[in-house]
């Protein structure tokens, strides 16, 4: 199993306040936003046609949009976002083989498991400095799409220093060599308007030929992990049971609180 990119795992962890200056929403519009029509390239592995309203960020401009915000360095993550909405999604492709997708998925094993995590993530994050965020459980269990092989989920996380609440959904898109993360932030209000653009937007996402799930062969690489794993973090769930790991950190625990605030800012002065 390759080494573990944490550059990539730390993609949402740390927040700041939801009070963004406009300076800093100005800079949202600095960034080099890609409109329709074009093509984005994604990971080698896949692409992303912009269409309509749509708007897509390359890893280096997608670096920029994060760090913006008080998040790590990252690299090989990508952001999709429509012009007339709130919400955004960061993609990244995981190249850890093909998953198997015939796993009966334990969704009160599994929050149990990210509950403990979360735990050892806040405090991390408190020897930091960094505010807490608090698991609450599901807003919806994992579901897996088998005709169009993507497995979804979403979790309530709230915040111990004024109880508001963030929600963050997941969706891992299957394909022969691993899969692609897509993570959609945004607010509770909105969230099931924005759940239904974020999943036609990525009708717009597809692996490139030779790279579909339904492509793989005999003796192409075979993740060690299946469907369960991959809400627990894929390759890093995976080695933690084989004791390579002390610790994960799982993406999907930090929702973009901040972010989606300044995003928000940007869009509504287009």
């Amino acid at each position: 199993m390759k080494k573990i990119n944490f550059s990539i795992v730390f993609l949402l962890v740390f927040f700041l306040s939801l009070t963004v200056s406009q300076a800093q929403a100005d800079k949202f519009s600095e960034l080099k936003w890609v409109s329709a029509p074009a093509v984005g390239k994604v990971g080698g592995k896949a692409e992303f046609k912009v269409t309509g309203s749509s708007v897509f960020l390359d890893p280096i401009e997608t670096d920029k949009f994060l760090q913006l915000n008080g998040n790590l360095p990252t690299k090989d993550a990508y952001t999709i976002a429509n012009e007339k909405s709130d919400w955004f999604g960061i993609l990244q492709v995981v190249e850890e083989g093909y998953v198997k997708d015939d796993e009966k998925i334990d969704a009160d094993a599994l929050i149990k498991s990210l509950k403990e995590e979360n735990n050892i993530e806040n405090e991390k994050k408190k020897e930091k400095g960094m505010p807490s965020l608090i698991l609450d459980g599901w807003y919806f269990p994992p579901r897996y799409d088998t005709e169009n092989k993507r497995l979804e989920w979403g979790t309530k996380l709230r915040s111990p220093s004024d109880n508001s609440f963030t929600v963050n959904v997941t969706t891992k898109i299957l394909g022969k060599s691993g899969y692609t993360s897509a993570i959609l932030v945004s607010s509770p209000e909105t969230l099931d308007k924005d759940l239904i653009e974020f999943k036609a937007t990525l009708k717009n996402f597809d692996y490139v030929s030779g790279e579909k799930y339904s492509e793989w062969k005999q003796g192409d690489k075979v993740a060690a992990y299946g469907l369960g794993a991959l809400v627990l973090g894929g390759a890093a769930a995976a080695a933690t049971k084989k004791g390579g790991l002390k610790l994960i950190w799982i993406a999907i625990l930090g929702a973009g609180a901040a972010l989606w605030a300044g995003f928000k800012k940007f869009f509504a002065k287009k």
